[in-house]
Formats: structure tokens, C-alpha cells, sequence
């Protein structure tokens, strides 16, 4: 089964922005996808010669020197206990509450799964239970684990409410690309000392593919919170409408302290096959948001995250997945599809699988189906209906 979460194009307030992925797969295969003074010199990040923006994206979000996330620990921040909804009158006690755990962290972001701890981990362990083929070992693999509250989370839920048999043979395997959040999601699952002999950390890259070359062709689940948009992307310019399309690249000019963009030919094969969609970029700073104009100001010192395309996913999917048959025409049959596409709002989601009434405030407000109505669930699931 895959279920991903992801934002849609419409921008929230960076509080709210929030996007997420899970994933179960019949075969593991992974497709290669693709003011204020900046804390990291523009030297560090661009060198002599120009660079794709992919490239340059990817330097300022993961290298291990100079990455916002490889760098940064607290890029991801982490609650001391869980927020008790029920008793907050309402949005407005939430909202000040909120606003004084941001002002005493010296962190940029509380993702959804860190705010609704350990409810929002709860409900993707049961839209696991309920979907999952029991009759073999479960193994899941998570994505950018953070501080490794999902995983504890999902383990705890599964120790609580499966067979036995089920937490005593699964497997969750955290791949991190971060040396400094791969520790810390080590401390937060070893509070639950049965848990350790089922969890491990891989650290390195889940988008280079020489890393999956020993990974068991078995059904498993992949779990990506707050990863899919913050994958690298390229940037095309076009001078007018009639113009052809051009590949930018980002150089660092020795007369000049900030990048500039480079315009020239198609000729990268991937960007030849073109997209859409800006990014976001945010970072924040004694307690307080701050949105960068351009995606050039970002130097290791801000989030680069980009909006989801659900159609476009929907159809990456069935293709990655493969076709059972198609139309007369050539093209893909809906009776066709290997897999059984849902896309769900977060608040629908969260009524099936979760149990919404414990981020209920006393006045009904709910910020967890209120304040994230621009995310979104992707589900897909094996289908073996060959009719």
C-alpha cells in the first residue's frame, strides 16, 4: 500500500505547511525523482564552475557540511510531552500556546507528526494494520525520519494493538541522511527499550540508488513525512512565449557577494522532460517565520519545499508500477492498473484512521482537521484485479 500526504499548490502560513508521505510496495524499487545575510557563504555552496539549480538545491538542503538539514538539528524540532488539546479552550489557547513553544525553541519547524504526538503516528500505524498482509514478517522503511517520533509512534501503536506475533517480527529500518537527526532518533525510540531490537538507522542518501542495491525484493511499507517536497528540482526560463525553453544554472561571480542564474540550451535530459510549481522558502529565527523572495537567498540556512501535484503523482505511480494492458489507442487502461489510487484530505484521512476527538479542543476546534486543509493523503495499494 502507498499513502502519501502531501500539500497541494495553495500556500498557508509556514505554520501550518505541511506535507508527508507512507508507502507500501509489493517490490521495493525506488525511481530516481527528482532581508537577512545568510549564515553560509555563497562560495561554499556554488564553486568555480556553474551548477544546475537541482544541484545547487540539493548542496543547500544536504550536504553534509553545509545542508540545512545534514547541519541543522534542530531544523526539526521536538516537544518535551504531548500538547493536551482537550484541555485548551480553544484555538486562541492554542495559538498562544503554540507561539510560546516556538519562541522558547531554537528550532525552525514542529511538523504535524511532533504537534499531534503520538496521535497522528497512531492513525498511519492503523491505516498499516488494516491494509497490510499480516501473513508475512512487516517491514517498514521510513524516510527522513526526523527526530524519530513517527517511528516511535508507529511502534508503540503496533506493540499496543497488533498480535503479538506482528511487533515481535516486524522490522523498521529509518534511512537519514542527517548524522545529527539519526542520533536523536535513536534516544527517542530506545525510550521504549523493546523497540530497539526492531528499529535500526541507516545514514545516507534514500535518493542515490546504489544504496538499495542489497534491499530484499519483499512487500514493505515506505514512510515519507515532509520528504517529496523537498526534493531537488531544475528550473527552465523562457524569454517570452514564443521563445524556446532554457535550462538555468546558478554561478558564482568573484566581483559579486550573491549567486545570479545562468540561462542556457535544453540539453540536460531530465529538465528536457519539464515541470511547474515555485517552491517555498522559509526559514525561521528567535521564534519568528521569515519567507525568502527567491530561492537563490537560500544558503543552508532555510527550507526549500515545493507544492505536489496529486494528478502527476497519481500517474508516476501507475507507471513506476506498471501497466497490466491498454486500450486499443495505446493508451493506459483504468482496468489495467496494478494499483488502487486514493487521494484524501488530512481530515478525512484522520477520521478513518485516527482518533480525531484527542486534538479536539473544548470548544470543538480541532486544529489538526482545521489548520492543515492544504495537506493532503495519497493512498495506493496493490490491486490483484486483473478484470
Amino acid at each position: 500500500m502507498a499513502l502519501f500526504r502531501f500539500i497541494p499548490s495553495r500556500k498557508l502560513q509556514p505554520l501550518f505547511f505541511s506535507r508527508s508521505v507512507v508507502v507500501n510496495v509489493d517490490q521495493f524499487e525506488l525511481p530516481c525523482l527528482v532581508s537577512r545575510r545568510a549564515f553560509f557563504s555563497t562560495q561554499k555552496l556554488v564553486g568555480d564552475e556553474p551548477v544546475l539549480v537541482r544541484d545547487f538545491i540539493h548542496t543547500a538542503l544536504y550536504d553534509p557540511k553545509q545542508g540545512y538539514f545534514s547541519q541543522r538539528s534542530k531544523s526539526v524540532g521536538v516537544l518535551e510531552r504531548s500538547i493536551k488539546f482537550n484541555q485548551l479552550e480553544g484555538r486562541k489557547a492554542y495559538m498562544k500556546l503554540l507561539e510560546k513553544v516556538y519562541k522558547q525553541s531554537d528550532i525552525s519547524w514542529f511538523t504535524p507528526v511532533e504537534l499531534f504526538k503520538p496521535w497522528y503516528a497512531h492513525g498511519i500505524a492503523e491505516a498499516i494494520l488494516r491494509t497490510t498482509n499480516l501473513s508475512v514478517p512487516l517491514k517498514i522503511y521510513e524516510i527522513g525520519g526526523g527526530s524519530g517520533t513517527c517511528a516511535k509512534g508507529v511502534l508503540d501503536y503496533i506493540m499496543l494493538n497488533a498480535p503479538e506475533r506482528i511487533y515481535n517480527n516486524m522490522s523498521y529500518i529509518s534511512v537519514e541522511i542527517s548524522p545529527s537527526l539519526a542520533k536523536i532518533q535513536k534516544r527517542t525510540v530506545a525510550q521504549v527499550g523493546s523497540h530497539l531490537s526492531k528499529f535500526r538507522v541507516e545514514c545516507r542518501d534514500a535518493s542515490d540508488l546504489s544504496g538499495w542495491k542489497n534491499v530484499e525484493q519483499q512487500p514493505c511499507w515506505v514512510i515519507m513525512l515532509e520528504v517529496l517536497d523537498n526534493l531537488p528540482h531544475d528550473l527552465v526560463y523562457s524569454k517570452s512565449q514564443i521563445s524556446p525553453w532554457m535550462e538555468v544554472l546558478i554561478e558564482n561571480k568573484p566581483e559579486s557577494e550573491a549567486l545570479s542564474e545562468l540561462y542556457k540550451p535544453l540539453e540536460d535530459p531530465l529538465i528536457k522532460r519539464s515541470g511547474e510549481r515555485a517552491p517555498l522558502v522559509s526559514t525561521k529565527k528567535d521564534g519568528c517565520s521569515s519567507d525568502y523572495s527567491n530561492y537563490l537567498d537560500a544558503k543552508g540556512d532555510a527550507d526549500i519545499f515545493f507544492p505536489t501535484d496529486f494528478w502527476l503523482l497519481e500517474r508516476m505511480d501507475h507507471y513506476c508500477s506498471g501497466w497490466r494492458k491498454t486500450e486499443k489507442d495505446g493508451t493506459p487502461s483504468k482496468k489495467g492498473r496494478k494499483r488502487r489510487t486514493l487521494t484524501l484530505d488530512t481530515s478525512a484521512f484522520m477520521d478513518e484512521f485516527g482518533l480525531p476527538s484527542k486534538t479536539r479542543t473544548k470548544d470543538g476546534y480541532n486544529p489538526l482537521l482545521d489548520d492543515f486543509k492544504n495537506t493532503k493523503f495519497y493512498l495506493s495499494v496493490p490491486t490483484h484485479n486483473t478484470k
